[in-house]
């Protein structure tokens, strides 16, 4: 049985499933020779244009560079560097929109030609057979050379990986792709070159055979390749019939050979390994010019081209540079501009698109020459595409599962094997787009691939990050313990206690009379705890069987006492503090005449007798308010009411029995200012007047001369208590509530210009306004108002019940006094000359004075009531 290179090398040729001949339309572009396209005034390179990683970046912006200079570098097999096609000036380094389907953007290099050309540094080697294969390979992957047949592979990385383990070496010049002829014209006008990289290529690899397969529709290509080819080269060119994609790497090896590589597997698995023949070009240049991989041959084709054919074109060149370039006439209704030929060609989203190594043609057909398809319809489950497709997969299963995004069914039926060759829609009687499902779902399942390399990846990261926490703290813990067993065996070598131990001896010490501590207070408070509850049961027990009122209370009477007496004590401060200012304001009178005191001493007459007959008319209104359960001598009340009316007549009598002269009549020439000045001074004393009068003398007893008796009543002496702070309270409320009608006046000591006659009648009306409100206030007064909690009470002591009347006769006195010598001042001024000289200032201050002072009194007076 003869081998299988022993039958290559008599012709024998295999065979591949399924396959299509579309129509060729090679003949628009191969009929003239390559050209150069040019050097456009900006050059945009992205920085990945290969199957692999971007490299670092070794420019920056601003920066001259040479033709040929490396504008990035990378250590890695599987990332080629970018080098600058020309020189100029690096002017942006930016997204920019890729030759890709998606049409998204990627990070590329800028640069504006200088229009000079230059060339950098170049290393070129004459005797490369002197070399060893990896210094060949790594000079490749540094020239920044790909594959240049559309897939973009690192051909350093596939030369590496087929040493010593392919024996067969193919060239693909199949070029089977409608349209495309760049192969074909390369091969036509470049044949030595493209041989003498094919011999670089077998030095490198050794194969036993090496094959250079090209399709039987390019004949002048076949007959040039044949000149430049000798008996000694060893290198077979093999014709194979027109079919498409014969050019595929699986489907060109199938036909050489008869291997079939496997599933998601490289030729090199079967010991093939394929190069095409622009690579073999570029490989040619790189390893004997010096050049890096810097241009590359583009087709230019479709009717929409004036000028079709092939050009030399730098990378980074804009297509629409070569449109223009060109002659482009887009259709009218539908222009398109294609990347790639009419089968595995993508649209462009637009024409600012560069050229990358993996460019190899421009179409831009007619609508009448290269149809759309936009009627997407049902599948109709003709297995059309099952026939066509030369991977012998199962296309309507995998666009099925693609539109479903059931992703591992994809993965299934080996949607990885698929080449995108198109002839599965290109058949397909309902123009469903298949390939664009295809290449969707292939990216979605590669994202989800590397998401899932990525967690886990951080999830080993994560778990040896654990692991080396773990030994660090077993390693702490055995050191701490190593030192602890040292100590202890140096103490105890020593003699000496353990130091540790002591000092959790010591804790445990501490924590132990800290708990006994706790345990002899709880009996302490058990014990507070139960006196508490006796004393409360007691107190029950008593108001059980005492008689009540209303309910019975706990005995407060000694708390009562103390809060009375700082009351007391209280309401004496306050009423030295008022006396000094009626000190204060006394002098004023003093320098008055003696008729000035005559009029003062009637005040005050006067001011006592209207008291007395108040307090005379309030006192049978007092002993009527009083509780019915309330037990009183209706002796007591007789002697309390003849002794008020006796004192009502004396007062009487001392005044006189001078009528109250309108103080109006004096006043009524009076200077407008000093008017004025008198009477905002007579508003604010009146004020001040009645509010302290109210609130003080509402606290004095019904029963003043009941305190000198032997024997009290103790009922008695807790109601009167109770009445005369309730008064108070009523009549400091009411006062404080009547005061404002006081006020309403407007205070005019201020103006320049007052009219004397109603600057008096205004004096006047305020008099009589104090002089109504106070009798209004006490004339309201309830008499008696016991407090519930002091008027329940059974039992009270005699002799606190005495003191507390006691205390407020005396307060009550000392009030109405003081009530006397305001009233008395506020008369002297009031009836001050009219020939008196006043000061206008010192008046609107003494007025201003006069208004803070009954602001203050009437807060007073509203404080003690609240106390009491």
């Amino acid at each position: 049985m003869l081998s299988i290179i022993e039958q290559i090398k008599q012709g024998q040729l295999w065979d591949f499933p399924g396959g299509i001949h579309p129509a060729e339309n090679k003949t628009l572009s191969n009929r003239t020779e390559i050209t150069h396209a040019g050097i456009p005034d900006e050059l945009v390179l992205p920085l990945k244009q290969h199957i692999g990683t971007k490299g670092e970046i070794l420019v920056t912006v601003g920066d001259k560079v040479l033709k040929g200079q490396p504008l990035t570098k990378s250590d890695m097999s599987m990332c080629v560097p970018v080098h600058a096609p020309t020189s100029g000036t690096v002017t942006a380094i930016e997204q920019r929109t890729t030759a890709h389907p998606s049409g998204l953007s990627d990070l590329s290099i800028v640069i504006k030609s200088d229009g000079e050309d230059q060339w950098g540094s170049q290393h070129k080697i004459a005797d490369y057979e002197s070399l060893e294969p990896a210094e060949l390979i790594d000079a490749i992957r540094l020239s920044g050379i790909a594959g240049l047949g559309g897939a973009g592979f690192p051909t350093g990385r596939k030369l590496q990986g087929s040493l010593g383990l392919a024996d067969i070496l193919i060239i693909n010049a199949a070029e089977c792709e409608p349209y495309i002829t760049a192969d074909d014209r390369l091969m036509q006008d470049y044949a030595e070159e493209v041989i003498e990289g094919i011999r670089i290529l077998r030095h490198i690899v050794k194969p036993k055979l090496t094959l250079i397969g090209i399709e039987d529709n390019k004949p002048e290509a076949i007959k040039a390749l044949e000149k430049c080819v000798s008996a000694e080269d060893n290198i077979i060119i093999r014709v194979i019939p027109t079919k498409y994609p014969s050019g595929s790497s699986k489907q060109l090896v199938k036909i050489l050979t008869g291997r079939e590589v496997p599933s998601q597997s490289r030729s090199s698995a079967v010991g093939v390994v394929v190069q095409n023949v622009g690579t073999a070009f570029a490989v040619k240049r790189a390893i004997i010019d010096g050049e890096p991989l810097i241009e590359r041959v583009v087709t230019l084709t479709g009717e929409a081209f004036k000028q079709r054919g092939n050009v030399f074109a730098r990378l980074g060149t804009p297509i629409s540079y070569l449109l223009d370039s060109y002659g482009y006439k887009p259709d009218r209704k539908y222009p398109r501009v294609i990347i790639g030929g009419s089968l595995m060609g993508f649209t462009l989203p637009h024409a600012n698109v560069p050229i990358t190594k993996i460019t190899n043609c421009i179409l831009t057909p007619k609508r009448r020459e290269l149809p759309l398809y936009t009627h997407e319809m049902a599948c109709i489950r003709c297995s059309a595409c099952a026939d066509a497709c030369p991977s012998s997969l199962l296309p309507q299963q995998l666009q099925w599962y693609a539109k479903d995004k059931d992703y591992d069914k994809c993965e299934e039926y080996n949607l990885f094997d698929c080449i995108e060759c198109g002839a599965c829609a290109y058949v397909c009687p309902s123009e469903i787009p298949l390939v664009n499902y295809y290449r969707k779902a292939k990216a979605e399942i590669w994202a989800n691939q590397q998401e899932a390399a990525n967690a886990e990846r951080a999830k080993q990261r994560f778990e040896a990050k654990q692991a080396r926490f773990e030994r660090d703290k077993a390693a702490r813990e055995n050191r701490f313990k190593k030192a602890a067993e040292d100590r202890r065996k140096d103490m105890a070598a020593k003699g000496g206690d353990d130091a540790v131990a002591a000092a959790i001896a010591r804790v445990k010490a501490k924590q132990a009379a800290a708990t006994s501590e706790t345990a002899d207070k709880k009996p302490a408070v058990a014990a507070a705890i139960a006196r508490a509850k006796a004393k409360q049961a007691e107190a029950a027990n008593a108001d059980n069987t005492a008689p009540k009122i209303t309910s019975a209370v706990p005995d407060n009477s000694e708390m009562a006492k103390l809060r009375e007496e700082r009351k007391r004590q209280a309401r004496e401060r306050k009423a030295a503090k008022l006396a000094e200012e009626a000190e204060q304001a006394s002098p004023a009178s003093e320098q008055s005449t003696d008729s000035k005191k005559d009029a003062v001493a009637a005040a005050i007459a006067r001011a006592k007798a209207r008291k007395a007959a108040q307090q005379a008319d309030a006192q049978p209104e007092s002993t009527k308010e009083q509780p019915a359960n309330a037990e009183s001598d209706p002796k007591k009340a007789a002697v309390a009411a003849a002794i008020a009316r006796a004192k009502a007549r004396k007062a009487a009598q001392e005044s006189g029995g001078e009528p109250e002269q309108p103080a109006e009549t004096t006043q009524a020439d009076a200077d407008p200012k000093k008017a004025a000045v008198a009477a905002a001074v007579a508003r604010a004393k009146a004020r001040k007047a009645a509010q302290q009068a109210q609130a003080e003398a509402s606290v004095q007893e019904t029963k003043p001369d009941q305190a000198d008796e032997a024997e009290v009543d103790p009922k008695k002496a807790a109601v009167a208590a109770a009445v005369a702070r309730a008064k108070a309270r009523k009549a400091a409320q009411q006062a404080q509530a009547e005061t404002p009608a006081v006020e309403t006046e407007p205070e005019q000591a201020d103006e320049a210009e007052v009219d004397p006659k109603k600057a008096a009648i205004a004096a006047a009306v305020a008099r009589a306004k104090a002089r109504k409100a106070a009798q209004q206030a006490q004339a309201e007064t309830p008499a008696v108002e016991t407090e519930p909690e002091q008027a329940d009470e059974a039992e009270v002591d005699p002799k606190k019940a005495a003191v507390a009347a006691a205390v407020a006769r005396a307060k009550a006195r000392k009030a109405a006094q003081q009530a006397q010598a305001e009233a008395s001042v506020q008369e002297a001024i009031s009836e001050q000359p009219a020939d008196a000289e006043i000061d206008p200032k010192k008046a609107a201050v003494a007025a201003a004075v006069a208004r803070a002072k009954a602001r203050k009194a009437a807060k007073e007076a509203q404080e003690k009531n609240e106390e009491n």
